[in-house]
């Protein structure tokens, strides 16, 4: 599908000022060498506070800068989805996964058309994703189509008052019956896409709980709960311990992309879950506030 160009734009912080405007869209954007920034710089597409740029600017403090990108074929992803649920607030729909390329959720990473966010609004135009689901993975996506409906939901979602479960095929046979994992998830260093979320001692706190439903010979079926809403965290949470989802092409053993490292560096610790039979009752547990 030929899209209709987009443009991405950015406001200039202060830890940017004096780059100059090529260099800077190199390292904001490093899919793209210098030479080939410089390119699109020849052809037009950057502007910087309204004005074509020439890529030897100085870039300060406030500016608005804008990528032009001009239309572009995005690869084919499916345009069907099977409604579960509806009533005039809500809307569940259960996302396919899309395979091989995927099916966002949302518009990005050069996808702006094909998302499920587009196929859903061309039947309900009003509808917005509550939550987001992974390109390649599928399962049920919850849409609010008001406002009022939208405003509630984002206020519970990460408490106590909306539950959320999921169930997950795992790599290997776990050892225990249910695990407590709290490995902290934050943006770590990718080759390929500039950062990715990974598993990261200096990440954001994360809790999952993590219950076994059934075991094969090569395999487990997670039952998770999420007490906290981090970016691909049961991928993560699952694969820190020793359990990355059956196909995953991204996370290793350690809840690292495969790509970086199949092991981590040295100065990256492993947080492995402790099984639930272990853990104390909470008022012998030390927890930490933040």
């Amino acid at each position: 599908m030929l899209n209709r160009g987009y443009a991405y734009t950015t406001i200039i912080s202060s830890k940017c000022q004096g780059q100059t405007l090529l260099s800077h869209l190199a390292s904001l954007y490093p899919h793209s060498t210098p030479q080939a920034w410089q390119q699109k710089l020849n052809d037009g597409e950057v502007t910087l506070n309204g004005i074509t740029a020439t890529g030897s600017e100085s870039v300060t403090l406030g500016q608005t800068l804008v990528w032009n990108r001009p239309p572009w074929i995005e690869p084919d992803s499916p345009q069907h989805f099977e409604v579960l649920f509806e009533d005039p607030h809500l809307l569940a729909v259960n996302k396919p996964s899309g395979l091989p390329s995927g099916l966002p959720t949302l518009p990005g990473g050069g996808f702006m058309e094909n998302t499920l966010l587009r196929c859903v609004q061309r039947r309900t135009p009003n509808a917005n994703p509550v939550h987001r689901l992974g390109r390649g993975t599928t399962g049920i996506v919850l849409f609010a189509k008001t406002p009022q409906a939208a405003s509630n939901l984002f206020a519970n979602w990460n408490t106590s008052k909306i539950q959320k479960i999921d169930r997950a095929l795992a790599q290997n046979i776990a050892q225990h019956d249910a695990y407590e994992i709290l490995t902290p998830i934050g943006l770590v260093p990718h080759p390929r896409i500039g950062s990715v979320w990974a598993a990261n001692p200096s990440g954001k706190p994360s809790k999952s709980l993590a219950k076994v439903i059934s075991r094969t010979t090569s395999t487990t079926t997670f039952e998770v709960s999420l007490n906290s809403g981090r970016p691909h965290q049961i991928r993560i949470h699952l694969a820190s311990i020793g359990h990355p989802l059956v196909g995953d092409p991204l996370y290793g053993l350690t809840g690292q992309p495969l790509s970086k490292s199949p092991r981590p560096p040295r100065r990256w610790r492993i947080f492995p879950a402790r099984p639930i039979s272990e853990i104390p009752p909470p008022h012998h547990r030390r927890t930490n506030q933040s």
